[in-house]
């Protein structure tokens, strides 16, 4: 375990910190080579298919980004990352960073991905795993074609909040949560790459705590989610607030991200995407409050045949309550994060 984390630091280290895009591509290899034992670690048929299903997809993305980083050294003779010009070099690359992050129209790996992965890796995938495909677009953003990352992230929310509807299980649910959040990153990658990164941060920190909360009640189903008020109320509270900043609503920090990019894009003069993106958004908050719902406000029914709950006799991790007030609390502080962006 120690050197599969180690290998996940050192891999995301190395594309972070990488100006050749030889590097960046071993960094990724590295990542994506670090996480698979991690994610087949059960031995179940479904995390042994989610396993080879990342790998595929994983493959395939890293070979387009080789590919395109090739085409423009054979046009230009440049291997800077920043010094991507040739255009369907940029139309490549867009496509291979989408299918490495899980953008419409290349997400339907990640839900299944997710739904086989334990709790904790499930969380790496969302965040960490994220994180070096995000700096290598931020990286690239000026030569992107602004017009299709629209599109694709007008997609990432429509679908994320459709496909998220319908589900039962908490992992898919925060999956098509994570696509239509990348669907807000990619929208404002073009004229803002900053706010790119500070929703990504943001977004991780809230979706650190909704899973480490899940981690520590041991739920992953909405029907085993509805007994664990008995179990530990004081938590349940503190995910139903983190929920609600995950859905982006103020007066929680999930809300800042949302608001500045309205904004941001009202400035660009599109004011249409920006009215459809928040409108599609409210999909999501849907599943969001159905999950508070089921996490807060519905007692489960005292049926003969019910199981009650008992409190959890030890204490909650220091580090969730940290999270946890981090992510619904940092809205008063805006002016000091907007100084750093």
């Amino acid at each position: 375990k120690l050197i599969f984390t180690s290998s996940l630091i050192l891999g995301t280290t190395i594309t972070i910190s990488s100006n050749h895009w030889i590097t960046a591509w071993a960094g990724l290899e590295i990542n994506t080579l670090a996480i698979l034992p991690l994610i087949a670690k059960s031995h179940h048929p479904r995390a042994i298919e989610a396993a080879t299903k990342y790998f595929l997809t994983q493959a395939t993305a890293s070979a387009l980004l080789l590919f395109s980083a090739m085409m423009n050294a054979w046009y230009t003779g440049q291997w800077d990352i920043t010094q991507l010009t040739h255009p369907t070099a940029c139309l490549i690359l867009t496509s291979a960073l989408a299918m490495k992050l899980g953008l419409a129209p290349f997400h339907f790996w990640f839900p299944e991905v997710l739904q086989g992965s334990p709790l904790t890796t499930a969380l790496l995938l969302s965040t960490l795993m994220k994180f070096p495909p995000m700096t290598l677009l931020f990286m690239t953003s000026p030569s992107l074609n602004p017009t299709l990352l629209t599109y694709m992230a007008i997609l990432s929310t429509a679908l994320g909040g459709w496909m998220g509807l319908n589900q039962t299980q908490i992992r898919k649910i925060l999956a098509f949560s994570s696509i239509s959040h990348l669907g807000w990153m990619a929208i404002i990658v073009s004229y803002h790459p900053k706010l790119t990164l500070l929703n990504f941060y943001l977004y991780s920190l809230i979706t650190a705590t909704v899973f480490l909360t899940l981690n520590t009640i041991k739920t992953s189903k909405l029907s085993t989610l509805m007994t664990t008020w008995t179990k530990t109320p004081a938590l349940s509270t503190m995910l139903l607030l983190t929920l609600l900043s995950l859905a982006g609503l103020p007066p929680f920090t999930g809300f800042l991200p949302k608001w500045l990019i309205i904004q941001e894009l009202t400035k660009q003069s599109m004011a249409p995407a920006a009215t459809m993106i928040s409108l599609l958004s409210l999909l999501s908050l849907f599943f969001y409050l159905r999950l508070a719902y089921c996490a807060t406000i519905t007692l489960p029914p005292h049926t003969t045949n019910h199981m009650k709950q008992w409190h959890a006799s030890k204490p909650t991790p220091s580090a969730i309550a940290i999270l946890t007030t981090t992510s619904t609390m940092l809205l008063p502080i805006s002016p000091l994060i907007l100084t750093t962006v």
